[in-house]
Order: C-alpha cells, then sequence, then structure tokens
C-alpha cells in the first residue's frame, strides 16, 4: 500500500540514517510513504575503524563494505530507495555538480518531510556541515530559476534527528515518535552495521530513554500513551496547526 506520501533522509555517513532515524523510516514505511535516504559518504575514513584494522584493507574494499551493511539495514527498513553519492568523508565536502545531483533527487522525490544532522556537532563536522548543505540545497530546491520548468520543492519540514552527544550539541527535541511497533526492524537494522557494533547497545538505550520521554510528554502518570521504544527529533521550521 502507497499513501503517496514520501521522506527524504540526507546522512553524512552509510550508518547514520540506521542509528537516528530507523525507526521513523521503517513506520512511515509501513504507513505507505516511499522513503529515499541519500547516504553522501560511506564514512570510509572516519567510521570504519574496525575494518582498517583487518590486515591488507584497502579504500576500496571499506567502501564496498559500508555499501553492503548499508543495503542490508535499508532492506531491514524497508527502505524505497537508497542512494550513495561517494562525496568522501573526514571532511565531508560537496562540490557543485554533487549539490546539483542532491538538489535534482530533492525535486524528484517532492518529499512531505526530511531528515538529517544536528545543526552543531564539535566531535564530528561532517554532521553539521550535512545539516547545513540539507538547509541549502532544499532552498535551491524551492527556487523557480533553478533549472526553471522543473517541478519546484513546496517547503517540507526538515527534522533533526539525534546527535551522538546530545548534552554537548545544543539539540534540542520537540518532537518524539514511538517506534515501538517497528523496533524490531530497527534493531535488525543496527546489527547489520557490523562495522560499528560498539553502538548496538548504545542505540538501544537511547530509543528506550527516548520512550520515557514520550510517556512523560504524552500525558505520563496522568495518562501517558505506553511507549518501549522512541526516537527525537528537533523541527527547523514553524509548524501550523489549526489545534493544540
Amino acid at each position: 500500500m502507497t499513501s503517496g506520501k514520501t521522506a527524504l533522509v540526507i546522512s553524512a555517513h552509510s550508518a547514520d540514517f540506521v542509528w537516528r532515524c530507523g525507526g521513523a523510516i521503517a513506520l512511515h514505511q509501513e504507513m505507505g510513504y516511499d522513503v529515499t535516504v541519500v547516504c553522501l559518504s560511506y564514512g570510509e575514513r572516519g567510521e570504519s575503524a574496525k575494518l582498517w584494522k583487518q590486515e591488507g584493507m584497502t579504500l576500496e574494499r571499506v567502501k564496498a563494505e559500508r555499501q553492503r551493511e548499508a543495503e542490508n539495514a535499508a532492506k531491514a527498513l524497508s527502505v524505497h530507495d537508497i542512494q550513495f553519492f561517494d562525496c568522501g568523508d573526514y571532511p565531508l565536502e560537496l562540490d557543485g555538480e554533487q549539490k546539483d545531483r542532491l538538489v535534482d533527487v530533492i525535486r524528484a522525490v517532492q518529499p512531505d518531510f526530511m531528515l538529517s544532522h544536528a545543526q552543531y556537532d564539535p566531535y564530528n563536522t561532517d554532521h553539521m556541515y550535512t545539516m547545513k548543505l540539507a538547509l541549502e540545497v532544499r532552498m535551491v530546491a524551492q527556487a523557480w530559476g533553478h533549472n526553471p520548468g522543473e517541478k519546484v520543492l513546496g517547503a517540507p519540514q526538515l527534522y533533526l534527528f539525534e546527535p551522538h552527544q546530545t548534552e554537548q550539541m545544543g539539540w534540542k527535541p520537540d518532537t518524539f515518535l514511538d517506534i515501538t511497533p517497528v523496533w524490531d526492524k530497527k534493531r535488525a537494522a543496527i546489527e547489520c552495521m557490523e562495522g560499528q557494533e560498539h553502538l548496538w547497545d548504545y542505540y538501544t538505550r537511547v530509543a528506550e530513554n527516548r520512550a520515557n520521554h514520550f510517556r512523560r510528554n504524552s500525558g505520563g502518570q496522568a495518562g501517558g500513551r505506553k511507549a518501549e521504544y522512541a526516537e527525537g527529533f528537533q523541527s527547523v521550521f514553524p509548524r501550523t496547526v489549526d489545534v493544540l
């Protein structure tokens, strides 16, 4: 079943979409959304230490392994489409042609909402570069003068998913999503990321902690909705509502 709705995830490295919004992806896919994931890099230089410790490892082998892991994780989450830009990492930088390619993806997908990284991350500048990039290409995709004649983008919300050390990032969630119904899918996707096994239980605990916040903010002891696993997001743009 498809709802005709879409979403787009812009992930700095090939594992970020799994840890940070895998539940949102799986849940919306089950709701009939077509979710597209763009991995700007494989994380081959900075996030593949386990692979580099193997004797005789090469850059191309690392990339291939990271792509295999990400594709398996995407399958576990039922991702509609996953694309690898292979822009390099540590540092991650896109040239004009690569940015235009990302604009093309946004216009093709026409997402109802977008997901990407937190605004500030002193531990990994690839992440905050990606957030700035997401804003930039969103803006260009809205411009009538960019490739005139193409369908321009509307104004999808950009949600910033949770960074690794929230207390250092200035990230303040204002949206909690119950991912309990699809937790098994997210955990399966997490376990596809074999090169970063040290993060499997960490992000399980994050999901459990965010479920506590979901319960508290949905009514708490006065009648909060039960949730065992959740994800938190920070919205960038104001949201328009008819009731509070």
